[in-house]
């Protein structure tokens, strides 16, 4: 996948490989010693997506936790692997 600036990620919207929209990129967890990226935290739609609709995990606030590995491609949309 080719180099993409985090800023250009910010508000983006997550849509499943099967076309489900899961939500609007919320922020990326990585750790700090090695620069790893860890998950896509997606703010859900409003009522469109329960998170037991999901097969992420979800964090305190409700944010689907999206494992890096599943991104598929980023365009218009940051489409994951559901």
């Amino acid at each position: 996948m080719a180099d993409i600036l985090a800023e250009n990620l910010s508000g983006k919207a997550v849509m499943g490989s099967d076309g489900t929209e899961l939500g609007m990129l919320y922020n990326i967890t990585m750790n700090l010693k090695s620069g790893e990226l860890h998950d896509l935290v997606v703010e859900p739609h409003e009522g469109d997506l329960a998170p037991s609709q999901s097969s992420y995990d979800t964090d305190e606030d409700g944010h689907l936790r999206v494992p890096v590995g599943r991104v598929q491609a980023v365009k218009d949309y940051i489409v994951v692997q559901r």
